[in-house]
């Protein structure tokens, strides 16, 4: 996705001051981290985020309390708290960050900054998934009360493609899990093509500022990029280049909101994100699955037998999965629509797929194209959820969960229905996303995600 935005400027990467953890305040750097605020497994992944570090970061972005003035007002007291008692600190400077993790052998790297917000209209920033407007008034109530965006959106683009970025590549970082003294300077030139990607590979030949190996096994390192030169490298290659939005579309909504209501330039107008070039770095793109909390499968079978091909299949989980990523990809090659879900919650996992294809043009909107009509996300929603089960997309129905286990776990003890979903292609992504042709919300989910509490960005720093 490389294009020359209005005046000539596409993205526009800004440093900021970034505000990290002390390492000689906390237990470890990787007991204070958490994932994405939608990614914690609540209650039981959120008790266990709070218990692993008194300072860890899902105090911040999903603090308890009993309304969500005093959840907001709770998170704004508790980062001026930290802050005044040392625990997290500012940068001396402004600087860009580059983030690496490390999973095995998936290696990714990017460039963490302020990035100029831009309205969908101008090309720039391209979301593919719709957003939940009381979502976005959560996230936006959160930081107008604590001003500060406190985890990165994950955005891809589209480079040159020419390096080392399939997993084999060496990283100068040590394994120490503390903090090193970062600093920028030039290096060695590395092996890419120049631009953005030069400037990661020079920077990571240096000792990196933290390191850190959270409870998953993934390694993190955090390098600061303050050196002039490379900024303006950095800066000149990412003018060409549009974004599309992998991971954070109610942060991006939110950050658009808030900048409205401020008529002066200022903190407001960027937002803090982390950029991967995918052509060196390939995200995965994996489903997110539905817990449907008040509708137990007793009901949800029935309901569907008509409309779909109901089979029961075999487990455990991991075997149930297969057999449904056989199915959607038998679908694809079949006339007629290529859907399939894999339903839990009874103790046993039960296959739909062979929509009847009479019922999908009722219910199905028809005025975007057929890449969108056949979406699993787009049938479940407007065939299974509004017309089938009559269920309503409230958090009161409906929780949104990334992890399979976890989906089929809850739906077994809330009496509940965990539908399982097959991952959308990529490339049908990039498409609708180009077309501008937005995907039911939450209808992907990309990765790695970066880890929250590495790096926050504080709108009231100089």
């Amino acid at each position: 996705m490389s294009i020359p935005g209005p005046g000539g400027q596409g993205l526009q990467l800004t440093p900021f001051r970034g505000l990290r953890y002390v390492a000689e305040r906390v237990g470890s750097l990787a007991a204070v981290t958490s994932p994405p605020y939608d990614v914690v497994v609540r209650p039981e992944g959120l008790r266990e985020l709070e218990t692993a570090d008194p300072y860890n970061i899902v105090r911040l972005i999903l603090p308890q309390a009993g309304t969500p003035e005093a959840r907001n007002r709770q998170a704004a007291e508790t980062l001026r708290r930290w802050q005044a008692d040392g625990v997290l600190a500012p940068d001396p400077e402004p600087a860009l960050y580059v983030y690496e993790q490390r999973d095995g052998p998936t290696l990714q790297r990017g460039l963490i900054g302020a990035l100029r917000l831009s309205p969908r209209e101008e090309g720039i920033v391209l979301p593919h998934e719709e957003v939940m407007p009381h979502v976005v008034e959560d996230r936006a109530d959160l930081m107008r009360a604590t001003a500060a965006h406190l985890e990165p959106l994950l955005l891809a683009y589209r480079g040159n493609g020419n390096g080392n970025g399939n997993g084999t590549s060496e990283s100068g970082a040590s394994e120490s899990g503390a903090q090193g003294n970062g600093g920028s300077g030039n290096g060695a030139a590395g092996q890419g093509t120049g631009g953005a990607a030069r400037v990661i590979e020079r920077t990571i030949l240096r000792e990196p500022l933290l390191s850190t190996t959270t409870e998953d096994g993934v390694d993190h390192h955090l390098w600061r990029v303050t050196n002039p030169a490379d900024l303006v490298e950095v800066a000149t290659d990412l003018r060409h280049h549009q974004a599309l939005i992998a991971d954070g579309h109610h942060r991006w909504a939110t950050y658009l909101r808030l900048r409205e209501e401020r008529r002066e330039p200022g903190p407001w107008d960027f937002g803090l994100v982390l950029l991967v070039d995918t052509a060196r770095y390939p995200l995965r793109v994996r489903a997110i699955h539905r817990l449907l909390r008040r509708l137990p499968p007793e009901q949800a079978l029935p309901a569907v037998r008509q409309a779909f091909r109901v089979r029961t299949v075999d487990g455990p989980l991991p075997r149930a999965l297969e057999t449904l990523a056989e199915a959607a990809e038998a679908a694809r090659a079949e006339p007629g629509a290529p859907n399939a879900f894999l339903l839990a919650g009874d103790g046993r996992f039960h296959l739909l797929d062979r929509p009847d294809p009479e019922l999908l043009a009722r219910t199905v909107p028809d005025e975007r194209p057929e890449a969108w009509r056949t979406l699993d996300a787009t049938v479940l929603q407007h065939t299974l959820l509004d017309q089938l089960w009559n269920v309503p997309d409230t958090p009161e129905h409906i929780g949104y969960l990334h992890d399979s286990a976890a989906a089929v776990e809850q739906a077994e003890r809330l009496g509940g229905t965990a539908v399982l979903m097959h991952p959308v292609r990529e490339d049908v992504v990039h498409e609708l996303a180009r077309q501008g042709i937005a995907m039911p919300h939450k209808s992907t989910s990309f990765g790695p995600k970066p880890a929250t509490g590495l790096v926050l960005r504080s709108l009231t720093l100089g």
